[in-house]
């Protein structure tokens, strides 16, 4: 990776959902690194403890089922209570679910991943966007996907979770204009983690063939723009789809 541009996140607190592998973990890298505390969540408590090792005081872990808004509720008390309002929340937990045609996906399957992938990102919106507006500051990342936009074959429930956080990203962002809360998702192209392992051979073959740089994004790259867009830097984009797809998007 090149050397990295700074950014200055320094004393903001920032939430993050499914913090302790993947894209979220490095996105808690480069915000503790760019001076924020930053309170890590997920729903695997030996990841997240793991994970959370090398950061030390900056990080505080919280083990949250983000699809169930009573253990959000709990999450949000304890993470205020160790490092004051939130002002950054990146929605990024999520899964893919099985890879089948739409008329063979099975119903308990499709309700995991919408529950988690769409769902979750409303409830923790919910739950938090009311400190934000209190400070009139905030920003909010949700992760998105480029299936969210284009459609991915064989995995209808993860395409149509996604383009669902689209669509809220850009109501949100709208209802917010007021205030200086802003609300961005991105758009990335797979990544090679472990959520690779939740997909047949032939999907991931078949994601990378239609990436024109010829490779996956890497963790890090996610992160940058997702560091940017939590920042002050990012004063008038709101409401917007960031494309990291290697030359994947067309629109």
């Amino acid at each position: 990776m090149p050397q990295q541009n700074q950014i200055n996140l320094q004393g903001r607190h920032a939430v993050i959902t499914g913090a302790a592998q993947g894209f979220g973990l490095a996105i808690t890298t480069r915000m503790v690194e760019s001076g924020a505390y930053v309170s890590m969540w997920d729903i695997d408590a030996a990841e997240l403890e793991k994970a959370a090792a090398p950061f030390g005081d900056k990080v505080r872990t919280q083990v949250c089922d983000v699809t169930d808004v009573g253990q959000i509720a709990a999450a949000v008390a304890d993470s205020n209570a160790a490092f004051g309002t939130i002002s950054i929340l990146v929605n990024n937990a999520g899964i893919t679910g099985p890879n089948d045609v739409t008329w063979n996906y099975p119903i308990d399957a499709w309700r995991r991943v919408i529950e988690l992938d769409m769902n979750a990102v409303f409830y923790c919106c919910r739950a938090i966007v009311p400190q934000m507006i209190e400070a009139n500051y905030g920003r909010i990342v949700n992760i998105a996907s480029i299936a969210g936009k284009e459609g991915n074959a064989n995995a209808a429930a993860y395409s149509t979770a996604k383009a669902g956080v689209i669509g809220l990203t850009k109501s949100l962002g709208k209802e917010l204009t007021h205030t200086e809360v802003l609300v961005n998702c991105v758009a990335p192209a797979a990544a090679r983690t472990r959520i690779f392992e939740q997909m047949s051979q032939s999907h991931i073959d078949a994601m990378l063939s239609k990436i024109p740089k010829g490779r996956f994004v890497q963790v890090e790259e996610l992160a940058h723009l997702v560091a940017w867009l939590a920042s002050e830097e990012n004063s008038f984009s709101t409401g917007g789809v960031f494309d990291i797809s290697g030359g994947r998007a067309t629109y």
